[in-house]
């Protein structure tokens, strides 16, 4: 196990930094884990997580900063001396050779005796149950089974720190839900430090024990999956967090500072996460609220006035079985809300959707920052869970 610290660490491609070519696929990632830390970098395409991944492992070489692992600065290590494992998103196995093989084969290199490599093989195939498979070849597997391969292929090698690069996107929905189970699971079994790359977020929150945000080369902020959820520091997280995404509305602030509007909504500002309106001098701000927390008022003749509520015009209706999500015209904005599956709704019909104050979130118009945060999300983000 190891702890692995990211200091300052820039990627750049096309140039010097500060000149007009330069692009910094990377910039000022700071990151310190704890030993044995499951750590998921997610975020869209493109926003730098599977470079910071390849910088890890050495397979791309840090322009600026310093990369420690176990307190000792690689960033000018080979890959094969940096003690890690990497489990790609092809499994990359070699066809011609048999499960065993395959994962014997980085032994093999080592010349490791005959006797500690069959003891390896044979231990992480009986923590992945795949003692059945090892005279198999790639061919006769399916695509679990073969991911199973690739991660045994990493553990025989009893790494200090494991590496995974969107190793589930070439499974099916349900496969994909059993093997990250799968995955958690062998986290907690061996207690190896481990990095997991993703750009689904609900593999983010289900697997991660800290997630670190991404967006263009930058941290947006790293934090436990249920603070993420609770207190994002910015619209993007707020959005890029949750299932479906966060609704944004765009309210002008009451004279006296204590309700937020617009034509067809007036929420309390009493009570809403991130509330600073004291002290914040502008006449607008975002106001979030997530779709689980809109429910049905079911008399939509009244009440448009209330406080804490939105009024508008359904435009979609999925029903999903156990809920239905709606689609409506509130404003300038659709907002989706998800009812529960006995609310009979209609295209078309005019309603109105309620929400506690508590659940609301507040974000300046201006810069996208959640309001009343205590820690800039400026500033280096190292804190351990």
């Amino acid at each position: 196990m190891a702890i692995v610290e990211l200091k300052n660490v820039v990627k750049n491609y096309g140039g010097h930094k500060g000149s007009k070519d330069s692009a910094n696929a990377v910039e000022n990632f700071n990151l310190l884990t704890e030993d044995g830390e499951f750590v998921v970098l997610v975020g869209p395409s493109g926003c730098g997580k599977s470079t910071t991944m390849r910088m890890i492992a050495g397979l791309e070489n840090n322009t600026g900063g310093e990369i420690r692992i176990s307190g000792r600065d690689v960033s000018a290590v080979p890959p094969k001396d940096r003690d890690i494992a990497m489990v790609f998103q092809s499994y990359a196995l070699y066809p011609h050779m048999s499960v065993f093989e395959n994962m014997a084969f980085s032994l093999r290199l080592k010349k490791t005796p005959n006797d500690e490599v069959k003891r390896r093989v044979n231990e992480a195939a009986s923590i992945l149950n795949i003692e059945h498979l090892l005279e198999r070849k790639p061919r006769a597997l399916s695509g679990g089974q073969r991911q199973r391969v690739a991660l045994g292929r990493a553990i025989v090698r009893q790494p200090q720190v494991f590496l995974m690069d969107e190793p589930l996107s070439n499974l099916d929905a349900k496969l994909r839900v059993d093997m990250r189970a799968e995955i958690v699971k062998l986290h907690r079994k061996l207690g190896v430090t481990t990095f997991y790359v993703t750009h689904d977020q609900v593999e983010a929150m289900t697997m991660g024990q800290r997630i670190v945000v991404m967006l263009d080369g930058k941290i947006q902020q790293v934090d436990t999956p249920q603070n993420l959820y609770e207190r994002p520091n910015n619209m993007f997280v707020a959005g890029f967090i949750g299932t479906p995404s966060m609704n944004f509305l765009r309210a002008k602030i009451a004279s006296d500072r204590r309700a937020l509007e617009g034509e067809s909504f007036r929420f309390k500002a009493e009570g809403a996460r991130g509330t600073a309106l004291d002290t914040h001098t502008a006449n607008e701000v975002w106001v979030g609220v997530r779709p689980e927390h809109l429910r049905y008022v079911e008399d939509s003749g009244h009440g448009a006035g209330l406080e804490n509520m939105m009024r508008g015009t359904i435009e979609v209706v999925e029903p999903l079985g156990a809920v239905t999500m709606v689609q409506v015209q509130i404003d300038d904005a659709r907002v989706t809300a998800q009812l529960d599956s006995h609310v009979q709704v209609t295209l078309g019909e005019t309603i109105t959707l309620a929400c506690a104050g508590e659940k609301l979130h507040l974000f300046d118009a201006d810069s996208e920052q959640a309001l009343g945060l205590e820690q800039p999300v400026s500033e280096p983000l190292s804190a351990a869970v």
